[in-house]
C-alpha cells in the first residue's frame, strides 16, 4: 500500500499547497473594441453587494465545484454579470495565478468580448461598465506603494517552541499596491495587480 502511494507521486500533478482551504476565484481580463480601438473593460460593483461594494473589478467570481476548470468559472461569471453567452467570449490565454495573503487564489484569463453592444449588465451585481483604451494604459504610470504585513499571534500560540520565541526574525512580507485612476474611478487591490501584470506582459517587462 505505502509503496503504491510512493509510486503514484511520479504521475501526480502539482497544485498550490493549501489550495483546498483557499477561496478560489477566476476572472477575465477582457479586451473590447470601441470606435475601432482596443480597450480594457472594467466593472463597477453594485453598491448593494456585501463584499467590496462600489469597487472596480474585472468580471469573474467564486469558483463552483461544478465548474471544473477555472476558465469555465471566469466565463460563467462574466456571462452572468454582463448578460452574455459563452459564444460572445473568446479566450486568448491564461495569465499568472495570483495568491493573495487573504488565502485567496485568483486565476485570470485574457479574453476578447466580441461585441460590446451585446452587454446587458446585471444590476444586482454590476452598477456599470466602462473601458479604458489599451494604448493609454500601456503608457500610464500607476501610483505604487508597499504594504508591510507583520505576523500577529493569537492567544495561546506556542512562541516558546520557536527559536528566539517572540523575537524570531520573521521575513518582512511586502505587498505591492498599484493605483490606476480613470475619470474619477480608482482601480486598486487585486484588480490593479492583475492589470499591472497583464500590461507588463504586453510591454515585454516579464
Amino acid at each position: 500500500m505505502l509503496e503504491g502511494k510512493i509510486a503514484d507521486l511520479k504521475n501526480r500533478k502539482a497544485d498550490i499547497l493549501g489550495h483546498e482551504h483557499a477561496l478560489k476565484t477566476a476572472v477575465l481580463v477582457p479586451l473590447v473594441e470601441v470606435e475601432g480601438k482596443t480597450a480594457l473593460l472594467f466593472e463597477k460593483r453594485s453598491p448593494a453587494l456585501q463584499h467590496q461594494p462600489g469597487e472596480i473589478c474585472f468580471p469573474g467570481g467564486r469558483k463552483d465545484p461544478a465548474d471544473g476548470r477555472s476558465q469555465t468559472t471566469a466565463i460563467r461569471e462574466t456571462c452572468e454579470e454582463l448578460g452574455l453567452t459563452p459564444d460572445d467570449v473568446e479566450i486568448l490565454g491564461e495569465l499568472d495565478t495570483l495568491v493573495a495573503p487573504s488565502n485567496l487564489i485568483m486565476r485570470s484569463f485574457a479574453a476578447r468580448i466580441k461585441d460590446i453592444g451585446l452587454i446587458k449588465i446585471n444590476p444586482a451585481e454590476v452598477e456599470k461598465v466602462f473601458w479604458i483604451p489599451l494604448a493609454y494604459l500601456l503608457e500610464y504610470q500607476p501610483l505604487e506603494f508597499e504594504i508591510i504585513l507583520k505576523p500577529e499571534f493569537p492567544d495561546g500560540f506556542p512562541q516558546e517552541l520557536i527559536p528566539q520565541g517572540a523575537n524570531y526574525p520573521f521575513r518582512t512580507n511586502r505587498l505591492q499596491q498599484y493605483f490606476y485612476i480613470w475619470e474619477g474611478e480608482v482601480i486598486w487591490g487585486l484588480t490593479a495587480r492583475m492589470l499591472y501584470h497583464f500590461l507588463a506582459l504586453l510591454k515585454g517587462d516579464t
